[in-house]
């Protein structure tokens, strides 16, 4: 045990404020892991909303875990430490429950390495009675945790608040029983699914034909939603500079998002829309208050709160800062961007997605040039300067007119930009397109690597001239990798531990290979309506057929309009 690897944990706690340390043997212990960096992990709001329900019970001690530093990890290694937890510095293979809040595919390497430097058994059917139970919950537990299947006892499907009570009232009743035994109670928790009792069977060119489910263990899975939000606080709990954010007091204004683009999984996964009382927001804007802390507003779609000027007008006159996420441009307010203005933002971001109408249309994003142009006028009047676009390629039904039009739109939105007077930066951050579970674009091919990376080399070196305009964008390759894990079956865990174990996901499409696992199977093919994903089994609470009509609205460039009350088009909220 390195006493350097404890006293650096121990002085990572003097910087926060608001960790929760018990007495040993005080509680039961529960590890809560984020499978990359303090830094990234700690500016998640998530990990600090299933911390606080944790230790609010009187019988358990969370205590967080965070994949370590190159340097920190070679100290690990050179000493052969196991990994520890923040609060306490215990051996993470001490702690009964070991849960991984899940957000990036890409963290999946990172989930095995944790657990292996962690001393626990990477592999969950090599756990005996005595080791820990691995529970996986975030977006990707959500919307498919079968590449993981092989890794982990437990999956919590949707939102954490509730279920993480029904799961450790019920590991308490039953953790005398035998391991099989427990899995099996905890599996008749409505949101939890255990993979061990589900059995896949393939035909010759890889797709599932069958799922055996063991006797008695629910067939379907059906998703957990917070249906009143009042109930849980979801804001900064541990203080700490050390996050992408800095010194920031999250506070999340709103969950879910009623505007159904098609391309993302967290407007169907998390769906309906819910909305924080404005109360409840100016009573975390005061907590904030009191630590002098700039906000941080949290939610899908921040500028469609309905009390989204009042929330502003709240932050202004407590005399504090405030930041958000990107915006949309049609329900952007004056009050907004002049608050953001007096926290010296110098940058607005805004996500049209596609360029052209006609793509915006394939994708449902419902925002118009027009929108655009008042979102960019009401920015540079406030005395914002800088516009950032997030933007996607290789769309379903893209067309080569459409890359051009990218690059039309990026020089007349400058050009605007100029006739407002404004000499700044406009900024392209484009993102190839990635099919996720539980959306339209399910079913769908994407295109070789080398064609996506032809398609942002032309755009690169069509607005390389252009003067304050830059050009951002993501490797396609690591897009490729995490295109193969988000609709990935469990044959790829093989993979994935081998990948693990050659160095990381650089290897990984080599470790495909030594299983015969193509990654033309994976991503260049277009589904049959009828196939059976690896996520069939769990339940989002749509109609089964509507995926598919809304993936045909698509195909055609139907509009579909954003959810309303008393609404049971999707069947999420019959």
């Amino acid at each position: 045990m390195s006493w350097l690897l404890k006293e650096k944990l121990k002085n990572q706690l003097t910087t926060e404020k608001g960790a929760k340390i018990f007495a040993p043997g005080s509680r039961n212990g529960f590890a809560l892991v984020y499978p990359n960096t303090y830094y990234v992990g700690m500016s998640n709001l998530g990990m600090h909303i299933i911390y606080k329900c944790i230790n609010d019970r009187k019988d358990t001690a969370c205590e967080r875990v965070f994949l370590p530093d190159k340097k920190t990890e070679q100290e690990y290694l050179r000493t052969n430490t196991p990994l520890m937890t923040l609060e306490t510095q215990r051996p993470l293979y001490e702690f009964p429950l070991i849960g991984f809040s899940v957000t990036f595919e890409m963290d999946y390497f990172n989930l095995i390495k944790v657990l292996d430097m962690g001393k626990v058994p990477v592999l969950a059917a090599e756990r005996t009675e005595t080791d820990p139970l691995v529970i996986i919950g975030g977006p990707c537990a959500t919307f498919n945790p079968e590449p993981l299947a092989d890794f982990v006892d437990i999956c919590i499907i949707g939102e954490g608040e509730e279920v993480i009570q029904d799961l450790l009232d019920t590991y308490y009743a039953e953790r005398h029983k035998p391991r099989k035994e427990l899995l099996a109670a905890l599996a008749q928790i409505e949101g939890i699914y255990v993979p061990g009792f589900s059995t896949f069977h393939y035909d010759s060119n890889g797709k599932i034909t069958a799922r055996e489910t063991t006797p008695g263990i629910p067939p379907i899975t059906r998703r957990r939603w917070i249906k009143n939000l009042e109930q849980f606080e979801a804001q900064t709990v541990i203080v700490t500079a050390d996050t992408e954010f800095g010194s920031m007091f999250l506070i999340e204004v709103a969950r879910g998002c009623g505007r159904h683009c098609r391309f993302c999984m967290a407007g169907y996964c998390f769906r309906n829309p819910r909305i924080r009382s404005l109360a409840r927001i100016k009573q975390a804007i005061g907590q904030a208050k009191q630590l002098n802390l700039k906000v941080g507003l949290m939610g899908a779609a921040i500028s469609d709160h309905p009390n989204i000027d009042d929330i502003c007008e709240e932050i202004v006159q407590q005399d504090l800062n405030m930041s958000v996420a990107s915006l949309r441009a049609d329900s952007l307010t004056p009050r907004l961007v002049k608050a953001l203005a007096v926290s010296n933002h110098k940058t607005v971001t805004l996500a049209p997605e596609a360029a052209s109408i006609r793509m915006r249309d394939v994708i449902n994003k419902g925002i118009t040039d027009e929108h655009m142009y008042q979102a960019i006028h009401l920015a540079i009047a406030a005395g914002i300067h800088n516009i950032r676009l997030y933007i996607m390629i290789d769309l379903p039904f893209e067309r080569d007119e459409d890359i051009e039009e990218i690059i039309l739109m990026a020089r007349k939105f400058k050009e605007y930009m100029k006739k407002l007077g404004s000499a700044g930066k406009l900024t392209l951050s484009i993102n190839p397109f990635i099919p996720k579970p539980f959306t339209p674009f399910q079913w769908l091919a994407v295109s070789p690597v080398a064609t996506i990376e032809a398609k942002l080399k032309h755009i690169q070196t069509s607005l390389k001239k252009d003067k304050n305009i830059e050009v951002l964008a993501e490797t396609p390759k690591e897009s490729n990798i995490q295109g193969i894990l988000a609709r990935g079956d469990r044959r790829l865990g093989s993979a994935l531990l081998t990948a693990y174990r050659l160095g990381g996901y650089k290897h990984f499409k080599r470790a495909m290979r030594e299983y015969n696992l193509q990654e033309e199977f994976y991503l260049y093919r277009t589904r049959d309506e009828a196939e059976i994903f690896p996520w069939s089994h769990l339940n989002m609470g749509f109609h089964a057929e509507y995926l598919w009509q809304e993936l045909q609205r698509a195909d055609s460039g139907q509009t579909t309009p954003p959810c309303t009350n008393h609404c049971t088009r999707c069947g999420v909220c019959n």
